[in-house]
């Protein structure tokens, strides 16, 4: 069998192609950020870093993988900027080990390259953490490791990469609280697999403008950044710097004693050594202290030193002015109901509902995000209400918390919600909407029961008028067109009636479904809309 290789143009094809790539996608990544220190911009820190590799192989004169990988490994190091382009530095430092005077590289060499990769970024992070960049490329070269055992070739494990990376990206959150409490992935992990999809395109002959990254939605929206969030840190500068002509008598145990005496002082601390020179990453309160226990190794070269508590203090006098005077939080479940309530001015989406219910610190992170001084709370869930309540007491802000039961409910308290307005006036407007509002919703018995009178058996469709079930049919049409005769004849004949379909309904049914409706009340006006709700077939208003 043919041993299918990558040859030396290739490599540089593939490493000059994930440059790119990164470099269009950075700010999706700088979206996925935690926390601003100067150096939370990963998407931007390791676009300059593959950059600076990238400059650096466009100048190798070598033709083989190994003259292209040593390119990308010192270049990467020369242009680190903070902690995830060191980290990527030494991926790609490891890398290059592997592939030592080779010619060109197959499965094997791949494989052997991503581990020694894996392993030198690991030792270059004194304290690493899981469910970061780290876990990304541990997981991609354990998987490439054992595709590779199994006999697949170079392509075949650049797929395995990505597959493989879409796994463990999805896990970050996971691992990492910090990433499941802000909502987002680990930006360095999704950096690091950004590059290798521009590896993957490069074999694949496609070209970047043809690459769709996901929609934004996926990471928080821009005011995310709260007051809490800025207020003082830890460790006030960020240093980084080269050491550079290093001492005759410098070793590798002296960098591993210099780095355990960086934590003492500091975090975030990443030391990288290349052959002739050293890279250095930490945050501290004594940056000159750091630069005199360098001095013992060597010179120091290109230093940099940011002070965070100042950009913090800059970020909390922006939020302070961008405070608005009131804004809406909502609960929500269905991307349809999600986007109804943002086009109803809602400023933050609080994702739960009847089978997750959202935690009190999750909505009092909401409330702060939305970085207003008043700020309405719709619950639409009963089960949500005390919760809601609970996070308001907690809350600087002053917080209203509509007792909304319902979806709908909520839909129509938003649609009265006139920001102008004084506090007192918007929630008198918005309470008389939800009061206003008939609330119906059909789904399906999951035991054998007997409500009201009502027999019910496991599978049968019913309809609940607010949280009493009304309507018991044996397909979705007859009960909901039951729950539906209900609620017209308390609400009138002329009433305006919306149809929110789930996410197991399917457009064309909902619209014939709403046909009848109309032909049964042609007096009414009838709404349907996708609401992708799940497990409720429909939700509706009828007011």
């Amino acid at each position: 069998m043919e041993n299918i290789t990558i040859n030396g143009a290739m490599l540089k094809d593939m490493f000059l192609t994930g440059a790119a790539l990164l470099e269009k996608n950075k700010a999706h990544i700088d979206s996925l950020n935690v926390f601003p220190v100067p150096d939370g911009d990963t998407g931007t820190n390791m676009s300059m870093t593959m950059q600076s590799a990238a400059r650096e192989i466009k100048a190798c004169a070598g033709t083989r993988v190994c003259d292209v990988a040593a390119a990308a490994s010192l270049g990467s190091l020369k242009g680190a900027r903070g902690n995830s382009g060191v980290i990527l530095s030494q991926i790609f430092r490891g890398f290059s080990r592997a592939l030592d005077d080779a010619e060109e590289m197959d499965g094997a060499m791949l494989a052997a390259a991503l581990k020694t990769g894996t392993e030198a970024a690991y030792k270059a992070v004194m304290k690493p953490k899981e469910g970061t960049m780290l876990t990304v490329s541990r997981m991609i070269g354990e998987a490439v490791a054992e595709r590779c055992a199994a006999g697949a070739n170079v392509y075949k494990l650049m797929d395995v990469i990505i597959e493989r990376g879409e796994i463990a990206l999805k896990l970050t959150p996971d691992l990492l609280p910090v990433l499941k409490e802000a909502g987002v992935v680990d930006s360095g992990g999704k950096g690091l697999l950004t590059i290798f999809r521009g590896f993957k395109m490069a074999l694949d002959g496609e070209e970047i403008d043809d690459y769709a990254e996901e929609a934004l939605s996926e990471a928080p929206s821009e005011d995310v950044l709260t007051l809490d969030d800025v207020n003082d840190i830890k460790f006030g500068y960020c240093t980084e710097f080269f050491i550079i002509h290093l001492d005759e008598s410098f070793s590798e145990e002296e960098l591993d004693r210099f780095r355990e005496k960086l934590t003492r002082i500091g975090d975030s601390v990443v030391v990288a050594y290349d052959s002739d020179f050293i890279k250095v990453h930490v945050h501290s309160n004594a940056p000159g202290k750091i630069l005199q226990l360098a001095l013992r190794l060597g010179e120091i070269n290109k230093l940099k030193v940011d002070n965070m508590r100042e950009q913090n203090r800059e970020l909390q006098e922006n939020l302070k002015k961008s405070e608005k005077e009131s804004a809406m939080v909502a609960v929500s479940t269905g991307k349809g109901i999600d986007a109804i309530f943002t086009d109803l001015g809602v400023d933050a989406i609080i994702e739960g509902g009847q089978t997750m219910n959202p935690s009190i610190d999750t909505i009092a992170k909401a409330i702060r995000r939305v970085n207003a001084r008043n700020v309405f709370v719709l619950p639409n869930n009963s089960n949500i209400i005390m919760a809601a309540q609970q996070a308001a007491e907690l809350s600087e802000r002053n917080v209203i918390v509509l007792p909304t039961k319902t979806v709908v409910q909520g839909i129509s308290a938003a649609t009265a919600y006139i920001a102008e307005d004084s506090v007192a006036d918007i929630q008198a407007r918005m309470q008389k909407a939800l009061e206003h509002v008939l609330s119906g919703s059909v789904t399906y018995a999951v035991r054998d029961t007997s409500v009201n009178g009502n027999k019910i058996e496991k599978g049968n469709i019913i309809g609940l008028l607010g949280s009493d079930i009304v309507a018991v049919g044996n397909n979705i049409e007859e009960a909901t067109l039951k729950l539906l005769d209900i609620m017209m004849e308390r609400q009138g004949k002329d009433s305006i009636i919306t149809v929110l379909y789930g996410e197991n309904v399917d457009a064309d049914n909902a619209a014939m479904l709403v046909e009848q409706m109309q032909d049964k009340y042609p007096r009414a006006e009838i709404l349907a809309q996708e609401g992708g709700q799940p497990l409720y077939y429909y939700y509706i208003s009828v007011e």
